[in-house]
């Protein structure tokens, strides 16, 4: 296991890392469905790749990932479950194999899960359940041996009160959440991350380049909004731009500082007041403006992020009508 967090290059000296590693060491040892959080940039793929390169899949199948939020919902269900041939008018010929059927033996990767429409959501439980897959068109079907992995960014437990997560498949996948901290809360871990992305970047554009001293504590106190991600691209930003061998502190504080407003929230807080207060008062404010941007409630849910009838509801719930 060692060798695959060297090789897979995990890094890990904060306590919430090392809690997390720990729970991925475990989860490599069997055939567990795991469920991964944690914020945009945190890394959770390359978890979900440790756990597939530590477990005895790595000799027998592939490590396959498709992200639920990047594909449209008329394309995800023929891309995730297959198809036959002559099933749809525009179909391959010869059928096509679902991501289910390629990762057979293996394990495949459902990214931003919370993202996948309700009506697959019930096609996916049933696959969880048998352990099988219809193609679109099919009368018959495959048998499979794949493992499991999801992954969000979002409060899935949430979007299961709300009703756009069906309550029955979050049980299916929450057998093994493991949850990654995000790099604020990993402080740690940012020297070595930095020194480990400073030696890759000069490695790929053959200079040697290194940080003042100075500009380890700017890079501890920063934010990090984007996480991980976003330190690796400042710091390989900064190894291209510079012409200086060591860094100085005042040219990566002035990076920040660019990324701070880039990142910067486009919700201000002006008063204290309850939380579930303050929720519903945002819900109701951005729900009013994404229907005097849309031109209907179901391109409203979509820029929102919600499935359609919970957006019906909650605009009824605020009397919010076009």
């Amino acid at each position: 296991m060692a060798e695959c967090l060297r090789k897979d290059k995990i890094i890990a000296e904060s306590p919430g890392m090392v809690k997390a590693l720990n729970l991925v060491v475990r989860a490599a040892r069997t055939d567990v469905t795991v469920l991964i959080l944690g914020e945009s940039g945190v890394g959770k793929e390359v978890i979900a790749r440790v756990i597939h390169n530590a477990s005895q899949r790595l000799c027998t199948g592939s490590f396959i990932k498709i992200n639920c939020g990047a594909i449209p919902e008329s394309l995800l269900e023929s891309e995730l479950f297959g198809y036959e041939p002559g099933a749809f008018t525009g179909a391959n010929p010869k059928g096509k194999p679902g991501m289910f059927e390629i990762a057979d033996r293996g394990t495949l990767l459902l990214d931003e899960i919370s993202d996948l429409p309700l009506n697959l959501q019930v096609k996916l439980l049933r696959v969880l359940q048998e352990q099988e897959v219809y193609r679109i068109g099919a009368t018959r079907s495959i048998k499979l041996d794949v493992r499991i992995i999801a992954s969000t960014n979002r409060n899935i437990e949430e979007q299961v009160q709300e009703g756009s997560f069906r309550e029955d498949l979050f049980y299916r996948l929450n057998v093994l959440p493991i949850e990654i901290p995000p790099l604020r809360e990993r402080k740690e871990d940012i020297l070595p991350l930095t020194k480990h992305f400073i030696n890759l970047y000069n490695e790929k554009y053959g200079v040697e380049r290194r940080l003042a001293p100075q500009a380890i504590p700017i890079l501890e106190e920063y934010h990090w909004p984007g996480n991980v991600r976003e330190l690796q691209n400042v710091l390989e930003r900064l190894l291209v731009m510079s012409d200086e061998e060591v860094i100085p502190s005042s040219q990566v504080q002035n990076e920040l500082t660019k990324n701070r407003a880039k990142y910067k929230s486009p919700v201000s807080v002006n008063e204290l007041i309850p939380l579930k207060d303050a929720k519903e008062i945002l819900e109701k404010q951005l729900i009013a403006m994404a229907f005097e941007c849309c031109p209907s409630a179901r391109k409203v849910a979509e820029v929102l992020g919600l499935d359609h009838s919970n957006i019906v509801r909650k605009a009824a719930k605020y009397g919010i009508r076009r």
